[in-house]
Protein backbone atom coordinates (compact mmCIF):
# COMPACT_ATOMS: atom_id res chain seq x y z
CA UNK A 1 0.00 0.00 0.00
CA UNK A 2 1.52 3.21 -0.82
CA UNK A 3 1.77 6.33 1.34
CA UNK A 4 -1.28 7.79 -0.20
CA UNK A 5 -3.16 4.93 0.14
CA UNK A 6 -2.67 4.70 3.70
CA UNK A 7 -3.39 8.51 4.85
CA UNK A 8 -6.71 7.94 2.37
CA UNK A 9 -7.72 4.73 4.64
CA UNK A 10 -7.19 6.67 8.30
CA UNK A 11 -8.93 9.93 6.77
CA UNK A 12 -11.33 7.74 5.74
CA UNK A 13 -11.55 5.74 9.46
CA UNK A 14 -11.10 8.54 11.21
CA UNK A 15 -14.56 10.01 9.78
CA UNK A 16 -16.40 6.74 10.43
CA UNK A 17 -15.03 6.68 14.08
CA UNK A 18 -16.52 9.99 14.39
CA UNK A 19 -19.64 9.57 12.94
CA UNK A 20 -20.09 6.64 15.09
CA UNK A 21 -18.98 8.81 18.37
CA UNK A 22 -21.67 11.44 17.33
CA UNK A 23 -24.21 8.41 17.09
CA UNK A 24 -23.78 6.66 20.32
CA UNK A 25 -23.84 10.68 22.08
CA UNK A 26 -27.37 10.88 20.47
CA UNK A 27 -28.52 7.61 21.46
CA UNK A 28 -31.97 6.21 21.21
CA UNK A 29 -33.50 9.51 19.64
CA UNK A 30 -31.89 8.46 15.83
CA UNK A 31 -32.89 5.17 16.11
CA UNK A 32 -35.71 4.28 14.25
CA UNK A 33 -38.81 3.41 15.49
CA UNK A 34 -42.63 2.82 14.15
CA UNK A 35 -45.33 5.11 15.06
CA UNK A 36 -48.05 3.74 17.46
CA UNK A 37 -50.25 3.76 14.32
CA UNK A 38 -48.46 1.79 12.81
CA UNK A 39 -48.37 -1.35 15.60
CA UNK A 40 -51.22 0.12 17.78
CA UNK A 41 -53.39 -3.74 16.12
CA UNK A 42 -50.35 -5.92 17.08
CA UNK A 43 -51.38 -6.05 21.00
CA UNK A 44 -52.44 -9.75 20.56
CA UNK A 45 -48.12 -10.64 19.45
CA UNK A 46 -47.55 -9.17 23.09
CA UNK A 47 -50.24 -11.34 25.00
CA UNK A 48 -49.24 -14.43 22.76
CA UNK A 49 -46.12 -14.59 24.49
CA UNK A 50 -45.35 -17.18 27.14
CA UNK A 51 -41.84 -16.72 28.99
CA UNK A 52 -40.56 -18.14 31.94
CA UNK A 53 -40.19 -15.81 35.08
CA UNK A 54 -37.01 -15.59 37.10
CA UNK A 55 -38.42 -19.09 39.16
CA UNK A 56 -38.61 -20.69 35.39
CA UNK A 57 -42.48 -20.95 35.67
CA UNK A 58 -43.49 -20.28 32.53
CA UNK A 59 -46.04 -16.23 32.31
CA UNK A 60 -48.62 -16.15 29.35
CA UNK A 61 -48.90 -12.12 28.90
CA UNK A 62 -52.64 -13.12 28.20
CA UNK A 63 -53.17 -13.54 31.94
CA UNK A 64 -53.67 -10.22 32.49
CA UNK A 65 -55.72 -9.26 29.37
CA UNK A 66 -58.16 -6.89 30.40
CA UNK A 67 -55.90 -4.85 32.81
CA UNK A 68 -54.06 -2.10 31.14
CA UNK A 69 -50.30 -3.41 30.52
CA UNK A 70 -46.89 -1.71 30.61
CA UNK A 71 -44.18 -3.99 29.59
CA UNK A 72 -41.08 -2.92 29.48
CA UNK A 73 -37.99 -4.81 27.82
CA UNK A 74 -34.72 -4.08 29.33
CA UNK A 75 -31.56 -5.98 30.72
CA UNK A 76 -29.63 -5.30 33.63
CA UNK A 77 -26.45 -4.62 31.56
CA UNK A 78 -28.02 -2.02 30.25
CA UNK A 79 -27.61 1.85 31.67
CA UNK A 80 -30.77 3.71 30.62
CA UNK A 81 -32.81 0.35 31.30
CA UNK A 82 -31.55 0.30 35.33
CA UNK A 83 -32.04 4.39 35.29
CA UNK A 84 -35.86 4.22 34.69
CA UNK A 85 -36.57 0.61 36.45
CA UNK A 86 -36.37 2.34 39.88
CA UNK A 87 -39.61 4.55 38.78
CA UNK A 88 -41.18 1.98 37.07
CA UNK A 89 -41.56 0.66 40.17
CA UNK A 90 -42.52 2.92 42.24
CA UNK A 91 -45.49 3.51 39.66
CA UNK A 92 -46.41 0.19 39.32
CA UNK A 93 -46.80 0.27 43.32
CA UNK A 94 -49.22 2.64 42.97
CA UNK A 95 -51.19 1.72 40.19
CA UNK A 96 -51.27 -2.12 41.39
CA UNK A 97 -54.57 -1.97 42.20
CA UNK A 98 -55.85 0.01 39.70
CA UNK A 99 -56.04 -2.94 37.04
CA UNK A 100 -52.76 -1.56 35.99
CA UNK A 101 -50.05 -4.27 35.14
CA UNK A 102 -46.68 -4.13 35.13
CA UNK A 103 -44.23 -6.74 33.53
CA UNK A 104 -40.62 -6.79 32.76
CA UNK A 105 -39.26 -8.49 29.63
CA UNK A 106 -35.46 -8.94 30.05
CA UNK A 107 -32.43 -9.78 27.20
CA UNK A 108 -31.10 -11.25 30.15
CA UNK A 109 -29.53 -14.50 31.86
CA UNK A 110 -32.04 -15.31 34.81
CA UNK A 111 -29.63 -15.37 37.49
CA UNK A 112 -28.55 -11.70 36.69
CA UNK A 113 -32.21 -10.84 36.79
CA UNK A 114 -32.92 -13.04 40.16
CA UNK A 115 -30.78 -10.87 41.76
CA UNK A 116 -31.52 -7.78 40.37
CA UNK A 117 -35.40 -8.11 41.72
CA UNK A 118 -33.93 -8.92 44.98
CA UNK A 119 -31.43 -6.29 44.85
CA UNK A 120 -33.94 -3.79 43.82
CA UNK A 121 -37.38 -4.96 44.84
CA UNK A 122 -39.09 -4.81 41.83
CA UNK A 123 -43.10 -6.14 42.77
CA UNK A 124 -43.68 -6.79 39.43
CA UNK A 125 -43.22 -9.75 37.15
CA UNK A 126 -39.45 -10.09 35.42
CA UNK A 127 -39.71 -12.59 32.99
CA UNK A 128 -37.16 -13.41 31.10
CA UNK A 129 -36.37 -12.74 27.15
CA UNK A 130 -34.08 -14.71 24.37
CA UNK A 131 -33.09 -13.40 20.46
CA UNK A 132 -36.45 -14.28 19.30
CA UNK A 133 -38.25 -11.62 21.93
CA UNK A 134 -35.93 -8.91 20.69
CA UNK A 135 -37.53 -10.29 17.38
CA UNK A 136 -41.18 -9.36 18.76
CA UNK A 137 -39.70 -6.44 20.00
CA UNK A 138 -38.89 -5.28 16.07
CA UNK A 139 -42.42 -6.52 15.62
CA UNK A 140 -43.80 -4.51 17.93
CA UNK A 141 -42.39 -1.57 16.65
CA UNK A 142 -38.50 -1.00 17.70
CA UNK A 143 -37.09 -2.26 14.18
CA UNK A 144 -33.57 -1.37 15.71
CA UNK A 145 -34.27 -4.10 18.50
CA UNK A 146 -32.43 -1.47 21.28
CA UNK A 147 -33.23 -0.89 24.99
CA UNK A 148 -35.16 0.22 27.12
CA UNK A 149 -38.37 -0.45 24.69
CA UNK A 150 -41.68 0.31 26.83
CA UNK A 151 -45.06 -0.93 25.27
CA UNK A 152 -48.71 0.21 26.73
CA UNK A 153 -51.60 -2.07 26.20
CA UNK A 154 -54.82 -0.55 27.08
CA UNK A 155 -57.95 -2.92 28.38
CA UNK A 156 -58.84 -4.29 24.90
CA UNK A 157 -55.34 -5.44 24.35
CA UNK A 158 -54.35 -2.21 21.92
CA UNK A 159 -51.30 -1.15 22.07
CA UNK A 160 -51.91 2.39 22.86
CA UNK A 161 -48.57 4.13 23.68
CA UNK A 162 -43.87 2.66 23.07
CA UNK A 163 -41.27 4.20 23.60
CA UNK A 164 -37.77 3.43 22.55
CA UNK A 165 -35.48 4.82 25.24
CA UNK A 166 -36.39 6.04 28.93
CA UNK A 167 -39.80 6.63 29.92
CA UNK A 168 -39.28 9.49 33.08
CA UNK A 169 -41.95 8.81 36.10
CA UNK A 170 -44.17 11.83 34.91
CA UNK A 171 -44.40 10.76 31.19
CA UNK A 172 -45.41 7.09 32.52
CA UNK A 173 -48.13 8.07 34.88
CA UNK A 174 -49.63 10.77 32.58
CA UNK A 175 -49.92 8.35 29.83
CA UNK A 176 -51.28 6.29 32.59
CA UNK A 177 -53.95 8.31 33.86
CA UNK A 178 -55.29 9.09 29.93
CA UNK A 179 -55.67 5.24 29.96
CA UNK A 180 -57.15 4.91 33.27
CA UNK A 181 -60.10 8.28 32.29
CA UNK A 182 -60.91 6.13 28.79
CA UNK A 183 -61.53 3.08 30.16
CA UNK A 184 -63.42 3.72 33.50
Amino acid sequence: MNRGSRIGLIVTVSILAGLAGMWARQGPAIVPRASVSEVAEKGPLLLAVKLPDTSGAVQALDQWRGQIIVANFWATWCPPCLKELPEFAQVSRRYADKGVQFVGISIDQADAVQRFQAEHQIPYPLLIGSAQTLQLAADLGNPAQALPFTLILDRSGRIHDLRLGTLTEADLTAKIEALLKTSS
